[in-house]
């Protein structure tokens, strides 16, 4: 279970595989200038609940994996992340889809639904 760790202080834990999938995703957005809400339900054991962050260029983010090993890369989430990214609503983590190469983000349920 890896975490992700904003601005030093609000942080939770991602499974490896979707934080990986997700680094890739913030990292082009911010390559290319774009700020963007990212958001995540919080788990039951500390007090339930979402967390919206406000990710631009110039915050600080750190992504701690647990595993060792980069897991291989699903482009079909890849595009479903980045199409929630570029909605009004940001980014928010979804189910992993089959590796068609296919996925247009539209008929995914969210895993955390946005705020």
């Amino acid at each position: 279970m890896g975490k992700f760790v904003y601005e030093g202080g609000v942080k939770t834990e991602i499974e490896d595989r979707a934080l990986t999938h997700l680094q890739l995703v913030i990292t082009a957005k911010l390559r290319r200038g774009e700020p963007f809400p990212f958001s995540w339900r919080e788990d039951a054991s500390v007090g339930g609940g979402r967390t919206t962050v406000w990710i631009q260029p110039s915050s600080s983010l750190v992504f701690k994996y647990f595993g060792s090993r980069q897991p291989s890369i699903n482009r079909a989430w890849i595009e479903a992340l980045a199409f929630t990214a570029n909605a009004p609503s940001g980014l928010y983590l979804v189910p992993e889809p089959s590796d068609t190469g296919e996925a247009s983000g539209s008929g995914d349920a969210p895993v955390s639904a946005p705020v």
